[in-house]
């Protein structure tokens, strides 16, 4: 657009045409600087627009503004840009700090066991909720009189002790206790097998907890030949009618099996053998459990198949995340009887992703034994 085509009006910034359009008329345009910028625009013709000197000058002058509201706007919102920008900075300054201060001389620590302590505080958290749950289920216990068991079974480094120090962390001691028994003595071996488990049974508004039980016949003993084939028939022929005589006591009977995949049993044995406060924990059993791994696996199906029962269920708890499987294992025991003051807002479905039931777990050791 050439200026010299145009003359200006009596209006500053305002320019019209030296020549007529024949049919469009005269054409006003535009010509103004905002912030140092120069604009140029055609507002319209005498005839087509019906356009005087000052009707132009008026639709100049709202073009202006319109350019003036949005450099403010812009400059409007930059400054908050920049204002919300300063204050994030701020509140990350803040939050650094905070950090800092909890975390103390963190740079010395293994970022790998940082994160696992700072882990290990939400798992707190979120199971401490499910524990106010156990000493209220303890306290029913006690005031109703009843009695319960609770098994503990699964292959070596299945995460059944720390589920167990989990389970009782809170709990009244008075009212509970955990059995571990060792090798049987030569009188035990002559008694009726079931004895020896019976002498710690509990009393009225009592709960035991048992860290592996009688179902060491069913899969230790007949795996390393501590019990002949025939010891190990009557075991498995006879255990689900003992099991539904206690309930029938009216014993409330829980059977967790922890089921830990082979790989994951690996990665602990060999953190236990580098960890020098977990050395201990490793046997000569545990060490072979990997070699007998096809082994356990027939002993765990025959288990699952004949001793699963109405009365007395197995509960399988996929345990490779321990913390899952803790919670898991809780709320079965939770959902096991219906005490008072139980707080429903705690979720207590559970999730059949660490919660296995018998069926699918039979099902899928058909296919596979890495579990």
């Amino acid at each position: 657009m050439n200026l010299k085509d145009f003359n200006r009006t009596d209006y500053r910034g305002l320019y019209i045409s030296k020549k007529a359009h024949p049919t469009f008329g005269y054409k006003y345009i535009a010509r103004f600087q905002v912030n140092k910028k120069r604009y140029v625009k055609v507002l319209g013709f005498t005839i087509a627009d019906k356009l005087n000197d000052m009707k132009a000058f008026s639709l100049m002058q709202e073009y202006k503004q319109s350019i003036i509201d949005k450099k403010e706007e812009k400059s409007t919102t930059i400054k908050k840009q920049n204002n919300q920008s300063k204050s994030s900075c701020k509140e990350l300054e803040e939050e650094n700090n905070l950090m800092k201060s909890l975390l103390k001389d963190y740079k010395k620590v293994d970022p790998t066991i940082l994160e696992k302590g700072i882990q290990k505080i939400y798992d707190y958290e979120e199971m401490k909720q499910y524990q106010i749950e156990l000493i209220k289920l303890q306290k029913h216990l006690e005031k109703t009189n009843k009695k319960m068991i609770i098994l503990f079974e699964g292959r070596d480094a299945s995460g059944k002790g720390g589920a167990i120090r989990r389970i009782t962390r809170y709990m009244n001691s008075r009212h509970y206790r955990i059995v571990a028994l060792g090798k049987p003595t030569e009188t035990q071996k002559s008694q009726w097998f079931f004895q020896k488990y019976i002498e710690h049974f509990p009393t009225g508004g009592e709960m035991v907890l048992f860290d592996r039980s009688w179902y060491n016949r069913a899969m230790v003993e007949p795996v390393f030949g501590f019990c002949t084939p025939e010891q190990y028939e009557i075991f498995m022929e006879d255990v689900v009618n003992f099991e539904h005589d206690l309930v029938r006591q009216d014993i409330v009977l829980i059977k967790l099996y922890f089921s830990v995949s082979k790989g994951e049993q690996l990665a602990r044995f060999q953190a236990r053998q580098n960890d020098p406060l977990k050395q201990w924990k490793l046997s000569e059993v545990d060490l072979q459990a990997q070699d007998l791994w096809d082994e356990f696996s027939e002993k765990k199906y025959e288990m699952l198949r004949r001793t699963n029962s109405k009365s007395a269920p197995w509960h399988i708890v996929r345990s490779d995340d321990k913390h899952k499987a803790r919670i898991e294992a809780v709320k079965i025991i939770l959902n096991s009887v219906d005490y008072d003051h139980r707080n429903y807002s705690i979720d207590f479905v559970p999730d059949d992703k660490y919660n296995i039931s018998v069926p699918k777990e039979l099902a899928r050791m058909r296919k596979k034994k890495d579990y």
